[in-house]
Parts: C-alpha cells; sequence; structure tokens
C-alpha cells in the first residue's frame, strides 16, 4: 500500500520557524512522531495534523499544492507589526522599502491587498496601481517581488498580470484589522 503525501506549504518561513521554536521551547523533552507533525501542522496554520491530512484532499496527488492556510495559533509579533507599519503612511503606500526580508514580504502582502482581485492587468496597469501604492519610486521591484513571492501571477511574456488568492499570514491581517478601527473610530 503505497503511502499517501501530505505537502506543507508555508507563506513565510520565518514565522513558521518561530511558532514552530516556541512550541518547542514549552515542550517538555523530546516530542513524539505526532507531537511533532501537530507542531508543523500549527505553526503552518492548521490546527493539528488532522485538519492538515483533511485538506490535504486529492489535489495534493495530483502533483498540486494547497493554498497557504490560515494562521490559526501562530503568535503575533508586535515588534514586526510595528516596524512594517512604519513603512506605510495613513493612505497605506509605502513609503520605504523595509531592509529586513520578513517586513518586506508583509508589506507586499499588504500591497497585495489593495490589488484588485480576479482581473487581468496589463503591465502598465499593474505599474500604474504600485506607483499609486508606494513613495519611494521603483515599481518594477515590486512588481516582481509580487511575482517571485507568487502573490501575483502573469503570463510568459508578461503582457497579462492578475493576483493570485491566498489566505493572507497573521501579520498582515492584523496590520489590516488594526487601520480598519482606526478609520471607524
Amino acid at each position: 500500500m503505497s503511502r499517501k503525501l501530505i505537502p506543507l506549504q508555508v507563506s513565510d518561513a520565518s514565522s513558521f520557524a518561530k511558532s514552530l521554536r516556541l512550541q518547542l521551547s514549552a515542550h517538555e523533552g523530546l516530542p513524539s512522531h505526532l507531537q511533532f507533525l501537530n507542531m508543523l501542522a500549527r505553526a503552518a496554520g492548521y490546527g493539528n495534523f488532522q485538519s492538515l491530512r483533511a485538506k490535504a484532499g486529492p489535489a495534493e496527488s495530483e502533483g498540486q499544492l494547497p493554498a497557504s492556510a490560515p494562521a490559526a495559533n501562530v503568535e503575533i509579533d508586535r515588534k514586526h507589526i510595528d516596524r512594517v507599519q512604519r513603512s506605510f503612511d495613513e493612505e497605506l503606500r509605502l513609503v520605504r522599502w523595509p531592509s529586513r526580508r520578513m517586513d518586506q514580504i508583509t508589506a507586499l502582502w499588504l500591497l497585495w491587498s489593495q490589488i484588485p482581485s480576479t482581473t487581468e492587468m496589463s503591465e502598465k496597469e499593474v505599474n500604474a496601481l504600485l506607483r499609486d501604492r508606494h513613495l519611494f519610486g521603483d515599481h518594477a521591484l515590486l512588481r516582481r517581488e509580487l511575482c517571485e513571492l507568487g502573490l501575483m501571477s502573469r503570463t510568459r511574456d508578461g503582457s497579462v498580470y492578475r493576483r493570485v488568492e491566498r489566505p493572507m499570514p497573521i501579520h498582515a491581517s492584523a496590520i489590516l484589522s488594526q487601520r480598519s478601527e482606526r478609520q471607524a473610530s
């Protein structure tokens, strides 16, 4: 009987590693095989290994990877959130490109949230949108990074771009929630 492969994909390796480290440090002794599988699944944003296995479904047996799971029990890093928020102005325009890769990824997610979903756009339209959403003058860097991170897809010739729908990581979601609460009050 062949074993079913259960792929694990994470959108941010750094937050995955931090969450796993926190779980391992809180655990007494060496975790069992199942305990470690549960820790891995929780660090990736699943409730436990069973929920990861349930979401694997038939699509993975055909070689497709699932979209990253929503972060469930991931610790929120307030310093990270504050650093990323300082890179944006009140209109959620990126004022400067963050120096830390983890901050860059969160900033890209925030830009991603401002791209229209289910809309095909030309390179010119993407460039115009990104020019309006940042103030440091390098829209090509942002466009490339969004594509390399898998948040946008483009045709081989680069003529058509489209936002890739995925669950947003917990830190980016927290920033958007804080901003919407501020605007509501």
